[in-house]
């Protein structure tokens, strides 16, 4: 028995040491910049919030077009000066695929994390492994990295559009909320990284957006656009969304079940109505 226990610890850490080397290596996580993060004094112990002039986030459930709108939004951006578009999320989306291209590992992984990641949404259900949990989170630092380059490029006059946005008032990284959570545990390790996981996102959602686009939709409609798309999962983010408020940032609220030049011509005139002094 303690033979195979070692046995199984040491193929435990083997695999999160090659998954969090691959991360690194693939996403460029800054280790120095991370651990300067970590430091007690980067947390904004007052609630203190931080404008990020010229970001406009655009969240909403799958199959409202967040990709083709943030698309539109950055070619119109970009002819009134220097824009860049981000992605924001983890896991699905632009990120599983950045996930399915690390070598050996990238496809196993990202249908693991994937996995993961939706059982742990399900409060019923076990909660992540402590592999699985330290690997989501080190893909959360990997997110503070991405939303500090956007601050970044806020600092420098850069216009930018952000494909979803971190926040901390619900938990799920189907939500874009911290992806650990464990109140009933009697695992250390897990409660610990679940209180940090909740520091971190409490800590980004006080970076805001000069302006947040929400898509609105009924899962109905999501799952027609996305019929790849779990019906169940689509009328839990479709229910979720709205109630979100991004720490009382400036949200405009679009149908996106209009037809998409409606949904883009009202998206620009929030943009324009907001951003007026940079486009």
């Amino acid at each position: 028995m303690t033979v195979m226990f070692f046995l199984r610890m040491a193929i435990l850490n083997n695999s999160i040491l090659s998954s969090y080397i691959a991360i690194n290596k693939h996403f460029h996580i800054n280790p120095l910049k991370l651990l300067s993060f970590m430091s007690e004094s980067n947390f904004h112990a007052d609630n203190q919030f931080i404008k990020l002039a010229g970001v406009v986030a655009v969240v909403g459930c799958d199959g409202t077009g967040k990709s083709t709108l943030t698309a539109d939004l950055l070619t119109y951006l970009q002819k009134n000066g220097s824009a860049k578009r981000c992605y924001l999320g983890l896991v699905s989306g632009e990120m599983g695929e950045k996930i399915k291209q690390l070598p050996f590992i990238g496809v196993k992984l990202e249908h693991y994390l994937a996995k993961k990641a939706q059982r742990a949404q399900d409060m019923k259900q076990k909660l992540p492994g402590t592999g699985t949990a330290i690997i989501m989170h080190i893909l959360t630092y990997w997110r503070i990295t991405q939303l500090l380059r956007v601050a970044g490029l806020s600092k420098r006059g850069v216009l930018v559009v952000a494909d979803r946005y971190p926040q901390a008032e619900i938990a799920g990284f189907h939500y874009d909320g911290p992806g650990i959570t464990a109140q009933s545990t009697d695992n250390w390790l897990l409660r610990l990284l679940a209180k940090r996981e909740q520091a971190l996102y409490t800590w980004m959602a006080t970076y805001q957006p000069d302006l947040i686009i929400r898509l609105n939709v009924d899962a109905e409609t999501a799952y027609a656009r996305k019929p790849d798309h779990s019906i169940t999962e689509l009328r839990e983010k479709s229910a979720v969304m709205p109630r979100l408020n991004f720490n009382g940032a400036n949200v405009v609220d679009i149908d996106a079940r209009m037809p998409y030049a409606d949904v883009l011509q009202a998206a620009l005139t929030a943009v324009n109505q907001h951003l007026s002094t940079h486009v």
